[in-house]
Order: C-alpha cells, then sequence, then structure tokens
C-alpha cells in the first residue's frame, strides 16, 4: 500500500472522528452547556476571578512548564 494512501486515509479518519466523535463525547459523556459560564466570568471580583484573553493564558501556561526543562 502506498504510504500516502495511508496517510490520507488516516487523516480522514481523524477528522471524521474529531467530527463526529467529539460532539458524542460532548453531548453525552461530558454533557456540555452552550450557556455555561467560565469561572472567571461567573465569579469576577477583579481581584482573584479576572477574565483574560486566551493568549495570555496560553503564555502563562507555557512559560510555566517550559521553566521546568532546562531543571
Amino acid at each position: 500500500m502506498n504510504s500516502l494512501l495511508l496517510t490520507v486515509l488516516a487523516m480522514a479518519g481523524y477528522v471524521l472522528a474529531y467530527r463526529f466523535y467529539g460532539r458524542f463525547l460532548g453531548r453525552k459523556l461530558f454533557r456540555l452547556q452552550a450557556d455555561f459560564l467560565m469561572p472567571s466570568h461567573e465569579f469576577k471580583d477583579g481581584v482573584d476571578y479576572v477574565p483574560t484573553k486566551r493568549h495570555i493564558i496560553f503564555g502563562h501556561h507555557f512559560t510555566t512548564i517550559a521553566g521546568l526543562g532546562p531543571i
């Protein structure tokens, strides 16, 4: 079997699984709700719970993890 065909089939399977199985997990297993508020919005007080942009949170998490790399 050609490796390109195998790669295309694997990617197509991944996309289909992501689309349909992800929706199934969200609805049936985790019972996700569209109107759910994150704690930073629900308990917003300006001190402990402050909503922020996603790239800022990513930067905080990345530097926390990457900071342990050289140790």
